[in-house]
């Protein structure tokens, strides 16, 4: 009888296992990144490098970079998609999640475009950040519509530095971009961060690369796993 239990118990939990993949897999999902190289990305191997399951960005100072540089998703372009995936960062430095964005200088691996940031410090984490672009559309607490010229209307919805408490330091956290149309929201931990409905009719993004980034300044360290992408067909 104690054999059938335990029979019976694996079966339970092999099953359950299933379902929730299939699920998963159901609800339009897919991984980017397989956890043991980095297979379909490209970037400058000196800085990047699958560590512990995870895609990990490394500085250091004997050898500091001289500008932002990108690890770009090699498997195609993003337009209107949900992005789930984890991230760490260490003591210092910043980074973020680049979507919709453009490869500008491709032998350093350059982008620029929509950026869901991240930083160490926490004063920008959650941001929406257009790197080598209009640089800061919205902060964290803030919902911004930018108009067809560009003009910003700005809404509050949330205190920046409390939203910051939600973030755990030097510790995983769980990022959630959704792009649809011109509405761009960032989550991190279930909670809204930023939001911006971009009609600039210049600038206004409707599909790109994705990619994560190292930031010149203090050596660095940033870490990604659990990358899973729905993109709309």
């Amino acid at each position: 009888m104690m054999k059938m239990n335990k029979v019976a118990s694996i079966y339970v939990f092999a099953l359950t296992f299933v379902i929730a993949s299939n699920c998963f897999a159901q609800n339009g999902f897919e991984e980017i990144f397989n956890g043991k190289d980095l297979s379909g990305w490209k970037g400058n191997p000196k800085l990047w490098s699958v560590e512990d399951g995870a895609i990990t960005g490394k500085t250091t100072e004997e050898d500091p970079i001289q500008f932002n540089t990108f690890l770009i998703w090699d498997e195609g372009k993003v337009g209107d998609f949900e992005l789930e995936l984890d991230y760490r960062i260490g003591a210092a430095g910043n980074s973020g999640i680049q979507y919709r964005s453009k490869v500008l200088k491709e032998e350093d691996f350059v982008v620029g475009g929509y950026q869901a940031d991240i930083d160490a410090t926490m004063k920008f984490a959650g941001i929406n950040y257009e790197e080598k672009g209009r640089g800061i559309l919205a902060q964290r607490g803030q919902r911004v519509t930018l108009g067809s010229e560009g003009k910003k209307e700005e809404e509050t919805f949330g205190d920046t530095n409390e939203l910051g408490e939600k973030i755990k330091k030097e510790q995983w956290n769980h990022y959630r971009i959704v792009a649809k149309g011109n509405k761009l929201s960032h989550y991190i931990n279930d909670q809204l961060m930023s939001e911006v409905i971009d009609n600039d009719k210049k600038n206004a993004a409707q599909e790109g690369v994705l990619a994560f980034q190292v930031h010149r300044g203090p050596a660095m360290v940033i870490q990604f796993r659990n990358v899973r992408l729905k993109a709309d067909k």
